[in-house]
């Protein structure tokens, strides 16, 4: 099978999607950014071809009789034993690349119990990752630096103390080891794994294992992959390969909703308001200044002050009973007003509404500049995950332009490695 790949390096995540010939989405995959652009691109494409397998998988379930009606739940147990399986073997590389790590002046005479404090704390990451990867066990992230390092904090820390070991001894060693480990690929064969998790499942082998292993048997062949994202000039693509962040989202956003004629990216380190024309080519733009108040940054800065996680911003803030107004569009200054107002008693979720207005307004200019809202509406990147961010751009769109169709998807994360892909295959097609 011919496949046509679009990878989107953004300064938070990079995201990949593989297409067949026909611009029909196979898969999706996406992984924390790092150092190593590389490693980014090759996990986040890699990523997508395991998701591009389940695809296959569900084909072939859904065309035969016995197993259509079981096919989700099937996908559900081969998708959890899959990860189960990778996430204990990155466990194992991490258990041997910290031991590795144990030496110089610092662990002098101390290597015996450090080693022993490390092989014992791994051990009960192992045990506790069978919980992890349970049936209906819901998980904070699906990234391995974040489900490892959760759990390395708990258990190390009992075990030193039990050991009578200081934790940061451990705790170094670690924090040197993660990036080491996330810097390569999870290794193996992706086909044994699957085999491997197929014979892990609960449901009846004799139905399920032929289809399987005919769809594992598929081979996925890369045709043409296409670059893009804040840190597509670092992608180890030639340069016929690479395409910008606007012209991918904007097809991006075309291809997910037809009749789409401005789009609103909010990434990481930049905004973008996009116009296309009826066929997905950008007919103009504008984007934000190097200020970050414009941005998802600016969330992440709020996140570090308030000593939350990104993710939890949203969620409080679509509690707040009021909304406060923050003066300051600068992030650092906003930063400063933040502390302030908590010191005068304002409400954590309150405060929290007010700042999502505050990157929505800033947004909002950015669209005006581009020349408005015209037809349908599509708001992409990582912040439109972001369900408190969404509900104000949805409040200030109707002020501002009236009942307009406003498409907001929980996959528009992957709209520009959607376009970068719907781009390979017009690479080689047309």
């Amino acid at each position: 099978m011919r496949c046509f790949i679009g990878i989107d390096l953004g300064s938070t995540t990079t995201k990949a999607v593989v297409m067949d010939e026909n611009q029909t989405v196979l898969g999706r995959g996406i992984t924390n950014s790092r150092s190593n652009y590389d490693t980014a691109a090759a996990v986040s494409k890699q990523e997508a071809l395991v998701d591009t397998r389940l695809t296959l998988f569900r084909r072939a379930l859904e065309a035969v009789p016995g197993t259509a009606n079981v096919a989700e739940a099937v996908l559900a147990d081969l998708e959890r034993n899959f990860r189960h399986i990778q996430f204990v073997e990155q466990l194992e590389d991490l258990e041997r690349t910290c031991i590795g790590n144990v030496k110089g002046p610092r662990f002098a005479g101390r290597e015996k119990p450090v080693i022993e404090a490390l092989a014992e704390t791994f051990r009960r990451l192992r045990e506790h990752s069978a919980t992890q990867f349970a049936p209906g066990f819901r998980r904070k992230s699906d990234f391995f630096r974040d489900l490892a390092g959760g759990d390395f904090m708990h258990n190390g820390e009992a075990v030193c103390r039990e050991a009578g070991l200081a934790f940061d001894l451990i705790l170094n060693i670690y924090d040197k080891s993660i990036i080491e480990v996330e810097n390569r690929p999870p290794a193996g064969d992706i086909e044994g794994k699957f085999i491997r998790a197929l014979e892990m499942g609960s449901l009846d082998q004799s139905l399920i294992a032929a289809p399987v292993k005919s769809a594992l048997s598929i081979p996925l062949e890369e045709t043409y992959v296409v670059g893009t994202g804040y840190g597509r000039v670092r992608l180890p693509f030639p340069k016929e390969h690479i395409r910008s962040e606007i012209l991918c989202h904007g097809l991006g956003a075309h291809i997910m909703y037809p009749r789409t004629r401005t789009v609103l990216d909010i990434g990481g380190q930049d905004t973008k308001g996009i116009q296309v024309d009826p066929a997905g080519i950008v007919e103009n733009f504008q984007m934000n200044d190097r200020c970050a108040a414009g941005c998802g940054r600016y969330l992440g800065y709020i996140a570090d002050e308030m000593n939350m996680g990104l993710q939890e911003l949203g969620p409080l803030a679509m509690q707040s009973t009021k909304q406060v107004r923050i003066n300051s569009t600068c992030t650092v200054f906003a930063g400063a007003e933040l502390r302030d107002r908590l010191a005068l008693g304002e409400k954590r979720e309150d405060i929290l509404a007010g700042l999502h207005r505050a990157i929505i307004l800033r947004a909002m200019s950015i669209l005006s500049r581009a020349g408005g809202v015209k037809d349908q509406f599509t708001f992409t990147g990582g912040v439109a995950k972001n369900e408190a961010a969404a509900r104000e751009l949805r409040k200030l769109i109707k002020e501002n332009y009236g009942d307009v169709q406003i498409n907001i998807n929980p996959d528009s994360i992957y709209t520009g490695a959607l376009g970068g892909a719907a781009f390979a295959v017009r690479a080689v097609l047309n």
